[in-house]
């Protein structure tokens, strides 16, 4: 794939204040309603998410550890699950950029991360 930058897809449940942050600091960050994906189940999200090239940044863990499952079990790729801890917009951006700071978009394919 030769991508270096991660792009974020913030699903529903993350602040839009995360987005604002990331933006602020230049990274590329899309949430559900500004791509028209307001009320999707979790499985059209990372479809959608998977399709773009976009990691995708949770509060659903449950949800998403069993996605993450079924596609790793199925062949299909991902490009990222990062599934965030109930904390403020600030804390979490600030994961997310340390974490964007040190991998690449290649490594962060198929991969989950706990922020």
């Amino acid at each position: 794939m030769d991508k270096l930058f991660i792009e974020l897809y913030l699903d529903e449940n993350v602040s839009v204040l995360v987005a604002k942050i990331l933006r602020a600091r230049g990274f590329n960050v899309t949430t559900t309603d500004e791509a028209g994906q307001k009320g999707t189940t979790d499985l059209e999200q990372l479809q959608f998410a998977s399709e773009k090239g976009f990691a995708i940044v949770t509060m659903d863990r449950v949800d998403f550890e069993f996605l993450a499952n079924e596609y790793f079990s199925s062949g299909k790729h991902h490009a990222g699950i990062f599934i965030a801890a109930d904390n403020s917009p600030q804390v979490i951006a600030q994961s997310l950029a340390d974490h964007m700071d040190r991998i690449t978009a290649d490594e962060m394919m198929n991969q989950v991360i706990y922020i």
